[in-house]
């Protein structure tokens, strides 16, 4: 499972990188990183994106096969942005668990002061450190690349070897991240939430519950047969369940989006016409 859940850290992050291509006002995110911390292998794919043709073939092919993914996956990044900006002087500090090739903590003036802990698998912090070396020379100062295994160790301890307290106010971040972990391993990362000082934010995506037991299918069979009965995506809840799960863990929900009102806000302005998909929503919270 976690091998599986490593390999999807740079798709969205290519994603993004093909968004830049589109002309500015008909992008829903800005991101002049994205291409330049891929691996070399899908930057090549990626810089045939920016021939109009094979992007217009590329989202078609995406949306056939899975209608919704591409802009919900823009629209989830962007709302992410947009609340860390906002709360940029509410806190003190930031953790991106399962940060895959995300970069927030390098494009986001908001953050460049602001330290910054980057969790996930060793085989994408490892890929992750090599591109930022090449990019800056060395990682930047303000960050901390952890590398974890999620199967085997405890966020809090791994977080404090690397300088992290929890007394510091913070942002945490987890995008798309909840649905590869087993209901355990999600308890266990709330249990190192509940931890958090008070006024700490949360933003997180979820995979909605219907979906994983298959009652309802949302035009996602092909990514059900795959994720689902493949066993990678293990852990989802009906939207109506969040508030008192997160109750538990000292959390309260301020704002809790599907990916449709979403599309209204990013997509719609840009004239595009870009499905959105219901399966996948993103809560954020404050810690009480």
């Amino acid at each position: 499972m976690t091998e599986a859940a490593a390999k999807t850290g740079v798709s969205p992050t290519a994603l993004v990188a093909i968004e830049q291509y589109f002309p500015a006002k008909q992008r829903i995110i800005e991101d002049d990183l994205a291409y330049r911390i891929l691996p070399l292998g899908l930057r090549s794919l990626v810089w045939l994106m920016r021939f109009k043709s094979f992007r217009a073939w590329m989202i078609r092919v995406t949306g056939n096969d899975t209608p919704g993914l591409w802009g919900g996956m823009l629209c989830r990044k962007r709302y992410i942005d947009e609340k860390l900006i906002e709360s940029a002087n509410q806190v003190n500090a930031v953790v991106n668990l399962g940060a895959g090739f995300d970069t927030r903590s390098y494009r986001l003036p908001a953050l460049s002061n602001m330290p910054v802990w980057e969790v996930d698998q060793p085989e994408n912090i490892e890929s992750k450190q090599t591109r930022l070396c090449k990019l800056f020379g060395a990682v930047p100062s303000h960050v901390r690349l952890v590398p974890i295994d999620f199967d085997r160790e405890e966020l809090g301890p791994v977080l404090a070897s690397y300088g992290y307290s929890a007394d510091k106010r913070t942002f945490f971040i987890l995008e798309a991240v909840t649905q590869y972990l087993t209901e355990t391993g999600v308890r266990n990362s709330f249990d190192f939430l509940a931890k958090a000082e008070r006024g700490s934010r949360l933003v997180f995506t979820y995979i909605r519950k219907d979906f994983l037991d298959g009652r309802v299918m949302y035009d996602w069979e092909n990514i059900y047969k795959k994720y689902v009965k493949g066993k990678i995506w293990l852990f989802g809840l009906d939207p109506e369940e969040w508030p008192d799960f997160l109750k538990e863990y000292g959390w309260k929900v301020v704002e809790h989006v599907g990916y449709e009102e979403l599309a209204g806000r990013y997509i719609k302005p840009t004239g595009r016409e870009l499905a959105s998909t219901p399966v996948e929503r993103i809560v954020y919270a404050e810690k009480v």
